[in-house]
């Protein structure tokens, strides 16, 4: 499978040693409101790769998901029964994301970290099954990157949740604040926006190869 093809949600940069989080959206039904400690430890590796896809380098990136926690244990009793807990999640992330960005922007270049670079050691060495694999897919990330950050704030995020998270056009509208028909369209001009960046990026890499 081609790793920049929508739907292709494999992430280098997500940390591996992290409980893997539900296939499934998770709704808040019949047993209640979920215990902070249960959506930390099923929902902190989606919190964290969304900040990536959102923009966070990766130095800034343990303490965006640890703010976007430390909102959702202020906020948890807000939580309405038969809510969509990614969407809900989501939502959070977008604002500490935004504020965090902001933050970022007020400081030297580099301060206290690296920039994103898309490795991660522990992901490459769990997920990739030699040496040219792993550099494939690195180069992939590289790429998804760079389509990523060329987007628009709003067609990214329905980019992410459609075609990364494969979430439905409903729990996207829950989660972007947006009605159905504007999530459509923004997810059209999206894939549009992803294809046009994907061969951008190829012709210049067979550019740089002759």
């Amino acid at each position: 499978m081609d790793p920049l093809r929508p739907g292709h949600s494999r992430d280098v940069s997500t940390p591996a040693a992290r409980a893997p989080e539900p296939r499934a959206s998770v709704r808040a039904v019949d047993g209640g409101i979920p215990s902070f400690d249960d959506l930390y430890e099923q929902y902190f590796v989606f919190v964290w790769r969304s900040a990536r896809r959102l923009g966070i380098v990766d130095s800034a990136l343990e303490d965006v998901a640890q703010e976007v926690f430390l909102v959702v244990h202020r906020r948890l009793d807000a939580l309405e029964r038969g809510a969509r807990i990614r969407s809900w999640l989501f939502s959070i992330v977008v604002r500490v994301v935004s504020d965090a960005r902001r933050s970022l922007r007020r400081k030297p270049a580099n301060l206290g970290g690296k920039a994103r670079s898309g490795v991660d050691v522990d992901g490459i060495g769990t997920s990739a099954a030699c040496p040219e694999d792993s550099l494939s897919r690195v180069e992939a990330q590289r790429v998804m990157d760079a389509v990523l950050d060329g987007m628009t704030d709003p067609r990214r995020q329905v980019f992410i949740l459609a075609e990364l998270e494969q979430m439905s056009v409903p729990d996207i509208a829950a989660a972007v604040g947006a009605n159905v028909n504007t999530v459509y369209a923004r997810r059209r001009a999206a894939r549009a926006d992803f294809e046009r960046g994907v061969a951008r990026a190829r012709a210049s890499d067979a550019w740089r190869a002759r």
